[in-house]
């Protein structure tokens, strides 16, 4: 007699969707949404049930699986990187007056675009540009989705088919493979080199202008430091320059600086230099939301606020509430954000965090090295502290909710609580204690 199939005893699909606790989800969530985690369930136990293991209890397998239908794509992340202002996990954690703008704005109707004073249309830009010209003493100012985008349409807007002269030492590269010719080029602008990697001097630039000449575009090496044999043009020098040609000087500072931050330009100060137009991020060292910021001369602001491009690129009303909420903390000259306050916090503040965890989770205390991170300040080193923990614990705890990630490092694994804040650690020490 052939031995029995196993698979035989695995319910039907229409079985496994009879069963009260399933019946139930199903009710409630949606029959389409319990009928796939019931496939994939029932998919999972038949590979479990070949390669001789036994199929579990089917309804909490699909009951699990639904969860995970269910569970947001885009969730909470503890870093304890040490990293600040962190790419992969959504750089600059937004300060509360910032949310709180959000909530306000995005729970309802908004005068985004609409002037209540005269009843008339308005533009969505009036609601940040006064504070840009505020804090940056620029006669405008303009927001955009992202820096990128800034500088694209800066340059489409003004050197659209002409020239933009560029120093070979700033055609920088920034995240995932994004190249400043790349933006140029589909700006539809020509670029020209000029210099050498470590030495560009004012007469290289003026040797280069020519007829087709539109812009000077001076880009701030944030993502990289050279040192060494190395020159550039000051940003005055540039400017007059730009101006005895009749051209555009574009300072793109990348991360940008609101205030002053180590070796970091602020926007203010590339507009005192004499820059034209100024662009820079809002979610790195500003603090703010994903934003590209413009500043400079109004009537240069105004050709890139008319132009098509400006239309695709302008950022949403959850942004702008975001954005005016931060900069309305910095008009207040305060630093109450948390990338400010994760930058200027003492190491012993650090160390006193880095010690309870260790207390509580049974770990070590480590100096180690903090980061800025998101491109800015890359040479510079913040005196740090961490919890070292057993390196099996670095994978439960990123499966968890909310994922906990920190640093792997010669077969340990480091919490950098730097970029943990108080209310965190007993978070983390909890996740710790359900990971072993």
């Amino acid at each position: 007699m052939a031995p029995a199939n196993p698979l035989r005893d695995l319910p039907s699909v229409d079985e496994l969707l009879g069963r009260e606790e399933l019946a139930e989800l199903a009710a409630r969530h949606g029959r389409p949404l319990v009928l796939g985690a019931v496939r994939t369930a029932l998919a999972r136990a038949r590979e479990d049930v070949k390669a001789g293991f036994p199929q579990g209890d089917l309804v909490e397998r699909a009951a699990a699986e639904l969860e995970r239908l269910l569970r947001p794509s885009l969730r909470r992340v503890l870093n304890a990187t040490g990293v600040v202002v962190h790419t992969n996990l959504g750089r600059a954690p937004l300060p509360e007056a910032a949310l709180e703008r959000v909530r306000e704005v995005g729970a309802g109707y908004s005068n985004l675009e609409y002037d209540t004073a005269a009843g008339l249309r308005g533009s969505r830009q009036d609601h940040v540009a006064g504070l840009l010209r505020e804090l940056t003493g620029a006669e405008a100012g303009l927001a955009v989705n992202n820096n990128a985008a800034a500088v694209l349409l800066a340059l489409a807007a003004l050197a659209e088919g002409r020239e933009v002269v560029v120093s070979r030492g700033e055609l920088i590269e920034i995240g995932d493979g994004f190249r400043i010719p790349d933006v140029l080029a589909r700006s539809g602008a020509t670029l020209v080199e000029v210099g050498t990697t470590n030495r560009t001097r004012l007469g290289d630039y003026e040797r280069a202008i020519g007829e087709r000449t539109a812009v000077l575009l001076r880009v701030h090496q944030s993502n990289f430091r050279m040192v060494g044999f190395t020159e550039q043009p000051r940003v005055g020098d540039l400017a007059r320059l730009a101006e005895r040609h009749g051209l555009a000087l574009v300072d793109d500072l990348g991360s940008g600086a609101l205030v002053e931050t180590a070796d970091e330009p602020t926007a203010r100060s590339s507009v005192e230099g004499g820059a034209h137009l100024v662009t820079f991020s809002g979610d790195k060292l500003l603090g703010g939301p994903q934003a590209g910021l413009v500043v400079g001369r109004a009537e240069l602001v105004e050709l890139l606020r008319r132009h098509p491009l400006q239309r695709a690129l302008r950022p949403d009303k959850l942004t702008l509430a975001a954005l005016e909420g931060t900069l309305a903390l910095y008009r207040a000259g305060s630093r109450d954000l948390p990338v400010l306050r994760m930058l200027d916090e003492s190491p012993e503040s650090v160390r006193a965090r880095a010690e309870r965890l260790a207390a509580l989770t049974g770990g070590l205390v480590e100096r180690t090295v903090a980061r800025t991170g998101g491109g800015a300040l890359p040479v510079a080193e913040i005196e740090s502290y961490a919890c070292e923990l057993e390196f099996a614990l670095a994978e439960p705890l990123r499966h968890g909710d909310p994922a906990i990630v920190g640093i792997v490092r010669d077969n340990r694994l480091l919490l950098d609580c730097r970029t943990l804040s108080d209310a965190e650690i007993d978070e983390v020490a909890e996740a710790v204690r359900r990971c072993r």
